[in-house]
């Protein structure tokens, strides 16, 4: 939840502490030190991630995610951009969950297989809505690109050739960051702001900022969800 937002704050150049929690091994999971914090944070509904800048603080990822496009005209320009925006925002979220249900699941071997049985439907729906356009909405970059990013290399990782079918998908990812699974950062954690295979390849279209912070000791590559998932939880 919070990589898009990293990604974002990597584009804009916006300075950021980037604040992680550790969670304790099995069976407990320990979150004690994200619970003894929670409190004392000034934040209107305590969660992870969170966003301080200044007397701003946030959660919700993709509020901090608007907060920060709008502060660099991000949000699309036009009446067709900006639904665009909106309606591709709740589908990623959609899309993003049909996996994290699958990922924790203790039936995680079962379910995998239906997952990807139905997972290039959904590609295709996303492909389709993309079309012959540089960016989802358009031809400017909007947050909602670093949403589609993070959710698309997610699921790239956990079938690397799931995007072979839809090129207009791969050429997205090329412009946006890397060619290949790039398994990165954990989900979660706070950002105070002015906050297949494994190797990082970068098209040399990609966004510089972003694919240089991707290529930089500050990019953790895994795990991409908690301890208590059953996908997708260990370091490399």
């Amino acid at each position: 939840l919070a990589h898009a937002i990293r990604l974002l704050l990597e584009y804009t150049e916006t300075p950021y502490e980037d604040k992680l929690y550790s969670c304790g091994e099995a069976p407990d999971y320990d979150k004690s030190q994200w619970i003894n914090e929670k409190e004392k944070l000034g934040l209107d509904f305590p969660n992870l991630p969170y966003f301080i800048d200044g007397p701003t603080k946030l959660t919700q990822s993709n509020a901090i995610l608007r907060y920060i496009a709008r502060k660099h005209n991000m949000c699309g320009e036009t009446e067709e951009e900006t639904l665009r925006v909106d309606m591709l925002e709740n589908q990623i979220m959609d899309f993003r969950m049909s996996l994290v249900m699958v990922c924790y699941n203790p039936d995680f071997e079962k379910l995998k297989p239906g997952y990807l049985e139905q997972l290039p439907g959904k590609l295709k729906l996303f492909s389709n809505f993309l079309g012959d356009r540089k960016w989802f909405a358009g031809e400017k970059l909007t947050f909602v690109d670093f949403l589609m990013f993070d959710v698309l290399e997610q699921n790239r990782i956990f079938e690397p050739k799931c995007l072979e079918p839809f090129k207009n998908l791969k050429d997205f990812m090329d412009r946006f960051g890397v060619r290949g699974g790039t398994p990165r950062s954990p989900l979660g954690g706070g950002c105070r702001g002015g906050g297949g295979s494994l190797t990082v390849r970068v098209c040399p279209q990609a966004l510089e900022k972003v694919a240089a912070y991707m290529k930089s000791s500050r990019f953790q590559k895994m795990p991409i969800n908690n301890k208590m998932a059953k996908w997708g939880n260990k370091k490399l």
